[in-house]
């Protein structure tokens, strides 16, 4: 809203400093600004109106240290960091851009998803929560609307052998549609998914969505319920999301600048550096969050967060064309499920064959291993979080791998 008004403001009455919006970097520094602000005064609000309301974590005895204590903390604190990143959303973005819009419904649809699951949990006394196949269903639906956007809309194009100004002022090229993504190790850094079914033959190339929405779908529901997996200790899942996020800002930032595209070698995107300002202030939300889920938590964010972490990380990715990198980026994540994987996987093979089963873990997911093995949460947090750093790092190496 402030973008277009002050856009307006300058090209209409030439006001004095209104053109600082034009500037990525002015709105993105706001964005994180205005997010931690709503994030750290209003969450505090929003932590007390959820314990006046009873909306209190169920836990489970699962024979963990510390894990009584944890009792009645506030729940669906996942509100803070939707709401933290929406207002600077709605206040300092593009509202024209494609991009924007598929995020902010992808945050509302999960999030609407997560706050059914933990009010079913809260308030119907069902651990449960909502049924696992209905969550399935949501994601799937997410990734179904995010692929067809990406495939069909006119707006989300690509544009190569492009040339431009050090300012950037003109670029020369076309956009084309295209479903080519960015893969380190590939020749150019790059692999189209047409090439996965045109091998078959060229006329199968008018149905390469058969193999591009299906991938999507995919990605969108491994992400979020990976991290739905990760946020079982006070600070892991909003601190991983975190370093993840800030990656995914940087590698929005590079897509949308004709030089540092070129200079990486990666696919040069029109409009998708609006991303930034999202991205922004969805750190900033995340961190602002984090102040109150730090050990000892005063809040959980419950599947409203989780969820909606998950499944707009995802997206995110999959609009910059770095989906192919959540296996490293997206490692905490990743780690996570495959342990549950693996621990349900041998304990049912075992139990088939020797009647009794038994575990690769002390306990699934990953991090209550270590808990178990006598590590202190806050322990565990700081190491993931530091392997998290890393993995971030290594994917921003791969971009020069080729």
């Amino acid at each position: 809203m402030l973008y277009h008004l002050f856009d307006y403001l300058e090209r209409v009455y030439e006001l004095p400093g209104a053109g600082l919006f034009k500037f990525l970097s002015f709105r993105a520094g706001l964005a994180v600004l205005i997010s931690l602000l709503v994030g750290s005064v209003y969450g505090k609000n929003i932590i007390t109106y959820l314990r006046k309301q009873q909306i209190g974590e169920q836990i489970r005895d699962l024979g963990l240290a510390g894990q009584a204590e944890k009792a009645g903390t506030p729940t669906m604190g996942g509100i803070i960091i939707i709401l933290s990143t929406l207002v600077p959303v709605l206040l300092l973005g593009d509202l024209t851009n494609i991009y924007v819009w598929l995020l902010i419904v992808s945050m509302l649809w999960m999030g609407v998803i997560g706050f059914i699951d933990d009010y079913i949990k809260t308030f119907k006394k069902d651990k449960e929560g909502l049924k696992g196949r209905f969550k399935i269903l949501g994601q799937v639906v997410l990734g179904l609307v995010v692929g067809l956007v990406m495939y069909f809309h006119p707006s989300v194009t690509i544009k190569e052998n492009v040339t431009g100004d050090s300012a950037q002022t003109e670029v020369v090229a076309e956009g084309s549609k295209s479903l080519k993504t960015n893969l380190p190790f590939f020749k150019n850094n790059e692999l189209d998914y047409t090439d996965l079914i045109s091998w078959i033959s060229p006329e199968m190339e008018q149905y390469a969505w058969l193999i591009f929405i299906p991938a999507v779908i995919i990605i969108v529901t491994a992400v979020s319920n990976g991290a739905n997996l990760t946020d079982g200790i006070d600070g892991l899942a909003a601190g991983s999301s975190a370093i993840i996020v800030i990656t995914l800002t940087l590698f929005a930032w590079v897509s949308g600048n004709v030089l540092f595209s070129d200079y990486l070698d990666i696919l040069y995107i029109p409009n998708v550096g609006e991303l930034v300002i999202f991205t922004a202030a969805f750190v900033g939300a995340l961190v602002g969050f984090l102040w109150y889920n730090a050990y000892p938590a005063q809040v959980f964010m419950g599947d409203t967060g989780s969820l909606t972490i998950g499944g707009v990380i995802a997206v995110i990715a999959i609009i910059v064309r770095k989906e192919l990198l959540i296996p490293i980026l997206c490692g905490i994540f990743f780690a996570e499920s495959l342990s549950v994987m693996i621990q349900v996987g041998y304990f049912k093979q075992t139990k088939r064959r020797f009647g009794e089963g038994k575990r690769v873990f002390l306990m699934a997911p990953l991090h209550h291993h270590f808990q178990k093995k006598g590590f202190h949460e806050s322990k565990i947090v700081t190491r993931f979080w530091i392997v998290g750093i890393l993995l971030a790092i290594v994917s921003v190496v791969t971009l020069k791998i080729r």
